[in-house]
């Protein structure tokens, strides 16, 4: 993480909604970055490198899911999803793209700030797994140190959740991990029921690092119990 001020990026073509999001965000000691379009939001997450990402879904040209998978492209960066969409596919379409959390308007100052203070935990350094620096089993190699995930010999890119979920299951490899307990240790207090969350994290993961996500090697599911990372 930069020394100095967290920088948030805040991304939406209604300017009352940025011009809000930035005051509060302004007044909790954050630094912001505001862009209007998803064009706009790529060139200042390339040349910022902002700590998190505030994107709106409804956008003129490149909608919120365009720009997302843009910025997966080389950004590690958290991205919090603002969406007035209430049905479950549209959140869901999100997640798969990249996002890593999301917020319905209309949102509370307070939730929003809730769930920016969430997302940037996660961002956190993970506690060391054990003495050793990398874990490696299969083709499948983590450097716990520069937080690199190699798979056969080809580093692949992980978002910070994703990358926490990943060490979490490998601390407890060979154990069934209920939803609540994944969610609590990787999102954190009152992402219990967020089990949307979780099922999209894990078939992200899977397809970044199973050769066959559908008959998956490491990360395998125990129905209506959990999850586990086979060894």
């Amino acid at each position: 993480m930069k020394k100095g001020k967290l920088c948030v990026l805040v991304v939406d073509d209604e300017p009352r909604y940025v011009r809000a999001i930035q005051v509060n965000l302004e007044a909790s000691g954050y630094e912001v970055l505001t862009a209007s379009t998803g064009q706009q939001a790529v060139e200042a997450a390339a040349s910022s490198d902002p700590d998190l990402i505030l994107l709106d879904i409804r956008m003129p040209g490149l909608d919120g899911y365009q720009t997302c998978q843009r910025l997966r492209e080389f950004s590690r960066a958290p991205i919090i999803m603002l969406t007035a969409l209430a049905e479950t596919a549209d959140k869901v379409k999100g997640l798969d793209v990249g996002a890593d959390d999301y917020v319905t308007k209309p949102f509370s100052a307070d939730e929003l700030l809730a769930r920016v203070r969430a997302v940037l935990r996660r961002a956190e350094p993970v506690e060391p797994l054990s003495a050793s620096p990398t874990f490696q089993y299969g083709d499948l190699l983590v450097d716990f140190v520069q937080r690199r995930v190699i798979v056969g010999g080809q580093e692949v890119r992980l978002t910070p959740t994703e990358y926490r979920l990943l060490c979490e299951l490998i601390r407890r490899a060979g154990q069934i991990l209920v939803p609540e307990h994944l969610l609590e240790t990787v999102w954190g207090v009152g992402y219990e029921q967020e089990e949307r969350l979780l099922r999209q994290a894990i078939h992200r993961l899977r397809r970044k690092i199973e050769r066959d996500p559908r008959d998956p090697r490491y990360i395998q599911t125990r129905p209506g119990v959990g999850y586990l990372f086979a060894k």
